[in-house]
């Protein structure tokens, strides 16, 4: 089962992928922005969304 993580700004997919991280750790590795639109994240900007596929 994999998850993202989702720019709320733009939707862009910021991560994706198998190995379950925090925001906060995938955050770090962009600077805290997202790579699309810039827009500045906070990981408590973040929900946890269940989908079943």
């Amino acid at each position: 089962m994999g998850f993202e993580i989702v720019c709320q700004e733009c939707g862009a997919a910021i991560f994706t992928g198998f190995d379950l991280k925090s925001a906060k750790d995938v955050l770090k590795l962009y600077s805290g922005r997202c790579k699309k639109c810039g827009t500045l994240l906070s990981p408590q900007d973040f929900q946890l969304e269940v989908v079943r596929l």
